[in-house]
């Protein structure tokens, strides 16, 4: 394999240091304190959580042989599925509803008659394309062109229309480039459904103002389950099996979660952050929830306490490098990392020293975990750190400089700040035998999904926090590259950088598509972080701000169960 190395300046003599004026970002602390020290399941009987295992196989069967059944027309069937993923247990029916959505793939291609007679049916022919477009079957656009009238025009007749409204807009965030007819259909439906919004029912409503909000493809799976769960049950054709097994399921992953996150909370006070290192934001636990928007299913345990450790120790970095380092200090810790050497700990200041240390025993436990014949797979993520940890130096220097980069200068570099290569990296190590070496390789050959996903998070990470940062003191983000490059008010670097976020995500829904170059699997992992970036930093720095903007979301994923 090969790596890109870049050469670090001699190591500068460690004199005593003067005092130094130290930027910090005065963060908050963490608001959980030892909340998740222990886990709900260690509080529990073996005897009621056996019952409850059982409870849940049975119903399991149920609805795995409710979307099996045969005989049901497709509109049915699809509406089955899309219920089945948005209520978070679509994991448990994988095999199945990835069969039957070939089969309906394979009917749309050669103009089957199984689903005529929806054709005239907006709900249901948006609901199809959008199902098969999620599993990563490149359906036609074309078919949303009988919903305009002779002028080229979405017939008005649809306004009137809420819930066929509601599914083209879900639909059309699936858009690749090109697909004129998508943009048009995702202005028309956003324009119509927020002027009608206010003059809904519940739980239409609801459902409506969420989605102008947060739409399915770019939501967190496991949040916007427990969102779905309360709108599935307000619907009077719900299906009690259905809702019952996804409640259960999901109080029963819940109780999994929380005893990983007590793991978690051990390992993060042991390290003692909060005092060794008060500077750095306190966000373990919302970086587990982070985690969990990767991959939520029990069989990415391992998985889950890798990449959460190595966000945790990424952020602590990063505050490092922002604020709180100086630039001689900050050339010594690269040229350590550089090394990967417990040796190397000698030539730090005392505080680098505890963070050096837990970042080289973070990656000595993931070689001990996932053993020898995948030590290859830690290899790679060491790799993908260095490059982090490169770049976090490069932009420190621009910003001892004072140096504004041009937009292409800045965007390579801050590409690799974004995190979004070294995460995915990270993400899998701890995954099953389905990740090979081919698929790091990929990883590392920048490859344009990648790149698209690092362009959504280092842009919309740039939106919402430029201001706040320009005060503490920090190196330009792309707002300010962006209006020194080119003359333009605050308000125009806005506007095209949002239109460079649109272009991403079509890069993005097209990387989804099949054939792909590596395993559904690895492409998933990088669509859910990009997801994660939508949920955390669509109005402002979500996890800097995590006490306003997370809080709520952290509590109903991973501390309230579902009300049975």
């Amino acid at each position: 394999m090969s790596f890109q190395v870049s050469a670090v300046a001699a190591q500068i003599p460690l004199n005593p240091m003067p005092e130094t004026n130290r930027r910090t970002g005065n963060f908050s602390p963490s608001i959980w304190g030892d909340r998740f020290l222990k886990s709900a399941s260690e509080l529990e009987t073996d005897d009621h959580n056996e019952k409850i295992n059982q409870q849940v196989q049975e119903l399991e069967e149920k609805v795995r042989k409710m979307l099996m059944a045969p005989g049901e027309g497709s509109s049915q069937k699809l509406n089955l599925i899309d219920a089945i993923q948005r209520l978070g247990v679509s994991y448990h029916f994988e095999n199945e509803i990835q069969e039957i959505l070939q089969q309906l793939h394979k009917s749309t291609l050669h103009d089957s008659p199984d689903h005529e007679d929806d054709d005239d049916d907006l709900y249901s022919v948006a609901l199809r394309f959008r199902l098969l477009r999620q599993h990563g079957y490149n359906i036609s656009s074309d078919e949303f062109a009988k919903f305009k009238d002779n002028k080229g025009n979405f017939k008005e007749s649809l306004i009137n229309d809420v819930q066929g409204m509601l599914s083209l807009y879900e639909a059309a965030h699936l858009r690749v480039h090109g697909e004129d007819i998508l943009d048009e259909a995702l202005v028309f439906t956003a324009t119509h459904l927020k002027s009608v919004a206010s003059h809904l029912s519940p739980p239409l409503a609801t459902q409506v103002s969420h989605a102008l909000k947060q739409p399915i493809r770019k939501g967190m799976p496991r949040l916007e389950a427990t969102f779905y769960i309360s709108i599935y049950q307000q619907d009077a054709s719900h299906n009690e099996v259905l809702l019952t097994f996804a409640k259960l399921d999901f109080n029963l992953l819940q109780k999994l979660h929380q005893k990983e996150l007590s793991e978690i909370s051990r390992w993060w006070k042991d390290l003692n952050f909060s005092k060794e290192l008060p500077f750095v934001r306190d966000r373990v636990f919302e970086c587990y929830f982070w985690t969990v928007g990767v991959y939520f299913g029990p069989e990415y345990l391992l998985a889950r306490m890798i990449l959460t450790k190595v966000i945790a120790m990424t952020s602590a970095i990063d505050d490092i490098y922002d604020a709180y380092g100086t630039l001689e200090e900050l050339e010594l810790f690269t040229e350590a990392v550089e090394r990967w050497d417990i040796g190397a700990i000698d030539q730090l200041p005392e505080y680098m020293k505890v963070c050096y240390q837990a970042l080289l025993d973070v990656y000595c436990e993931m070689d001990q975990k996932v053993g020898e014949e995948r030590s290859y797979r830690v290899r790679y993520a060491r790799e993908a750190m260095k490059n982090q940890i490169r770049a976090y130096f490069h932009e420190a220097k621009w910003f001892h400089k004072n140096h504004i980069p041009t937009m292409d200068e800045y965007m390579s570099i801050a590409l690799v700040t974004s995190t979004h290569a070294m995460f995915a990296t990270t993400s899998l190590v701890g995954m099953g035998d389905i990740i090979t070496k081919d698929a790091f390789e990929w990883l590392f050959s920048d490859p344009k999904l990648i790149r698209a996903s690092a362009v959504v998070g280092r842009l919309m990470n740039d939106i919402v926090s430029h201001k706040f940062e320009q005060k503490r003191g920090h190196s330009a983000s792309a707002v300010e590259c962006y209006m020194v490059q080119h003359g333009a008010t605050e308000d125009e670097a806005v506007d095209a950088i949002q239109k460079e976020i649109t272009d991403a995500w079509k890069d993005i829904n097209e990387g989804c598509l099949y054939p792909t170059t590596v395993p559904m699997p690895v492409v998933k992992r990088i669509l859910n972080l990009t997801r994660m970036i939508d949920v955390v930093y669509k109005d402002e720095d979500g996890y800097t701000l995590a006490e306003i903007v997370l809080k709520d979301f952290v509590a109903s994923l991973l501390v309230d169960p579902v009300s049975l």
